[in-house]
Formats: structure tokens, sequence, C-alpha cells
């Protein structure tokens, strides 16, 4: 069975949202689809490649979607990030499937 596209809704810095399209085929990650519609200022996001070691695509999970638990290495990143919140995960640990259709995140603040 062909996999479609989902939509995901993110807000970014300036508080704006954007509802994206996100191929749910490719093993894209939210780190990846925000640096591809390119809703962070270039190089702010991702810098570590999608290694969960530098927190950089820190997002808070805004919508009641049932998500993989957090790794070790993902808490240990989220244990010293800036502007944690209960609903904070690591967007390149977070992949896109079918069942985060209507997925809504918010962008951390990186400073």
């Amino acid at each position: 069975m062909e996999q479609q596209d989902i939509k995901v809704t993110i807000i970014d810095l300036n508080g704006n949202s954007h509802t994206v399209d996100a191929p749910t085929d490719i093993n894209m990650n939210v780190m990846e689809l925000v640096r591809s519609y390119e809703l962070a200022p270039e190089g702010t996001v991702g810098i570590c490649g999608g290694m969960a070691m530098c927190a950089s695509c820190q997002c808070y999970v805004l919508s009641d979607h049932n998500l993989p638990e957090k790794s070790d290495d993902e808490e240990a990143m989220l244990a010293d990030a800036f502007y944690v919140k209960a609903n904070s995960r690591l967007g390149c640990q977070l992949h896109i499937r079918p069942d985060l259709h209507g997925l809504i995140l918010e962008l951390a603040p990186d400073r």
C-alpha cells in the first residue's frame, strides 16, 4: 500500500503557523521537515545533523499524539537544553509516520 503525505502544523519562532505536507515514506524526521520548508533561520536547526547531540531542533508538541518514548540520548540533551517544557521533544527524534497526521509543533527559542 502506498504511503500518503500527512499534514503537520509548525509554529515558527515568530509565532507564524505553517501547515505543511510531510512525506511518510522516506524516514524523514521533524527537524528535516523544518529545514526543508525553511521554517527556521538557516544554520539554527539540526546543527548536529540529527544525532540528538545539540537540542537545536527542540520543539513543543501541542497536539495530543501518541509519540514514541524519548531515548536516553534525547532525555540527556533535553536535561541540558534551555527553555525545556514538559512537552519538549527533539525534532530529529520524531520520525514522520502516518499516525502523526495533524501533529502540531512549536519551535523552541534557541536563545
